[in-house]
């Protein structure tokens, strides 16, 4: 990996990661409902970059459908949950959109998949299965599973892109383009399911709206600009190593944001899930290697 691009590529968790605390930031003092924040982050990202990309012709249902699962279904679940769970705790959960897109990958990609990367994938299980059965947990598992399915889905998503778009647009673009079909998706499943969303539009204040502008123009825009541009240069394995320092980046803003803290069994927990990511997205597969030998 070229030096510029390995340190876009570390730039990638860090952005995400920060825009992951903030967001829980938007939900404890605003009140902000989690779809509608997601819609008008979206909406946020459309506006700006929309008007200077050229329309994707040909690929507009194919980028609809990309948005339903890679957006709107995904941030959906995922922010959902956050909603219910320490931010500390979310972005671990989140760690399981590795083993989800290796698994993903060797059905649909015909990526192997190897009895290390396996071992890995279960490792990641099961710590997430050790930070679920914490006691402020038992009783209310529905975030930790909305989280989770969050996660599947943005691995959904990443597959979809590499086997439908083929490299054929540049991230600006991509990520504009799904923005414009992710806003009304989103609010309209808002409208559909959530309450109290004039309220918290009223009562958001420079926090909510400050929230909004980093997650519609940093993360998203920034963010998935350079997360695609890379997904277009490079393998997903050679990129999906960067993603752990998700964690730390997140963690650290909860820390200093929302004075959260991990308990011992959560520590132990998230360092059972990172290792086992960290097996699933640095273990070679068979094609690579057969590549580097070449």
């Amino acid at each position: 990996m070229k030096p510029l691009d390995f340190l876009l590529a570390i730039s990638v968790p860090v952005i995400w990661g920060l825009g992951f605390t903030l967001a829980k930031v938007a939900f404890v003092y605003v009140s902000f409902p989690p779809i509608l924040l997601m819609a008008f982050r979206f909406l946020l990202t459309a506006l700006v970059m929309v008007w200077f990309v050229k329309p994707p012709l040909g690929l507009m249902w194919k980028i609809f459908w990309i948005a339903v699962v890679s957006a709107t279904i995904q941030y959906g679940l995922m922010f959902t949950g956050l909603d219910g769970l320490d931010a500390s705790l979310a972005i671990i959960v989140v760690q399981l959109e590795a083993p989800f897109l290796a698994l993903l990958a060797a059905v649909f990609l015909k990526d192997h998949l190897g009895w290390r990367r396996a071992i890995g994938m279960a490792l990641a299980f099961c710590g997430v299965i050790l930070i679920a059965g914490q006691p402020k947990l038992q009783g209310d598992l529905l975030p930790v599973l909305l989280v989770a399915g969050g996660a599947f889905f943005w691995a959904a998503g990443q597959i979809m892109i590499k086997n439908w778009l083929k490299n054929s647009l540049g991230g600006f673009q991509q990520i504009a383009w799904v923005a414009v079909f992710a806003t009304p998706q989103l609010f309209l499943s808002s409208w559909l399911i959530e309450e109290g969303q004039w309220e918290s539009i009223q009562n958001a204040g420079w926090i909510g709206w400050g929230v909004v502008a980093y997650m519609g123009l940093i993360m998203t825009g920034l963010g998935y600009a350079i997360w695609y541009r890379l997904l277009g240069i490079y393998n997903v394995t050679q990129v999906m190593p960067f993603l752990l320092l998700l964690p730390v980046a997140s963690i650290s803003g909860s820390m200093l944001f929302l004075g959260e803290r991990l308990s011992v069994i959560e520590l132990i927990g998230s360092a059972i899930v990172i290792f086992g990511v960290s097996i699933v997205t640095t273990q070679k597969t068979a094609a690579a290697r057969e590549k580097e030998q070449a």
